[in-house]
């Protein structure tokens, strides 16, 4: 899938929940001519591997989120697999974070207080991937634990987003990671990794999106 259809998607994406962009000729969506402004590309996969879709949003001159999505199938089939992970996973959280439409029923929304403030979070389903949804639980212990390391970090009173990885092979073998501002945090990664994942003979992956905002009063 092109640019062109790409921009054409997500703009009737927003559409379908009442925001109204404006296309640019690099592909950008933008806000009343301003931030934020959205952008996708595909990234076609080569020899059988899965594509890449890349999703950029710009908040300001200086901070962007990025996030990618792998699509299986060849051609518009993965494109249309990775966007539909992207709808999934991070659509509706950033929907909310960044242009203030919010459906509950899409993700839970808490109040955390880390330091001296309060943030409004928008947390995104953990979406699973490789195993029927059913066939694994999430722990709950999971959220909980990321809040905790969250509490011990000095965050700027501005939006702030997370993503949060979780992978298992039937061996045994398991990996967790967590980003912060699209950089790698440990203590985050840590506190993943110390949750009870499930084991039970499944290969899967299991990913969240979440997006933090410190609450104006």
């Amino acid at each position: 899938m092109d640019s062109a259809a790409l921009q054409k998607y997500l703009l009737r994406l927003f559409e379908r929940h009442d925001v109204e962009l404006d296309a640019d000729e690099d592909g950008w969506l933008v806000t009343d001519g301003d931030f934020p402004a959205i952008r996708a590309e595909w990234h076609e996969g080569s020899a059988g591997e899965p594509g890449r879709l890349d999703v950029d949003v710009v908040l300001s001159e200086e901070r962007r989120i990025e996030e990618s999505f792998a699509g299986i199938g060849g051609g518009d089939t993965g494109c249309r697999d990775a966007l539909h992970t992207f709808e999934q996973n991070a659509f509706h959280v950033l929907l909310a974070a960044c242009w203030y439409v919010t459906d509950d029923r899409r993700m839970q929304i808490a109040a955390w207080d880390i330091g001296v403030r309060t943030w409004d979070v928008f947390i995104g389903p953990f979406n699973v991937r490789g195993v029927d949804g059913d066939a694994v639980s999430m722990p709950v212990e999971a959220l909980a634990a990321v809040e905790v390391a969250l509490k011990s970090e000095v965050l700027t009173p501005e939006l702030h987003w997370l993503r949060l990885v979780h992978s298992h092979v039937a061996d045994g073998d398991s990996r967790s990671e967590a980003l912060l501002d699209n950089e790698p945090w440990t203590a985050g990664t840590l506190a993943l990794a110390a949750v009870a994942w499930p084991h039970d003979g499944h290969d899967y992956s299991a990913r969240c999106c979440m997006l933090l905002d410190v609450r104006d009063y």
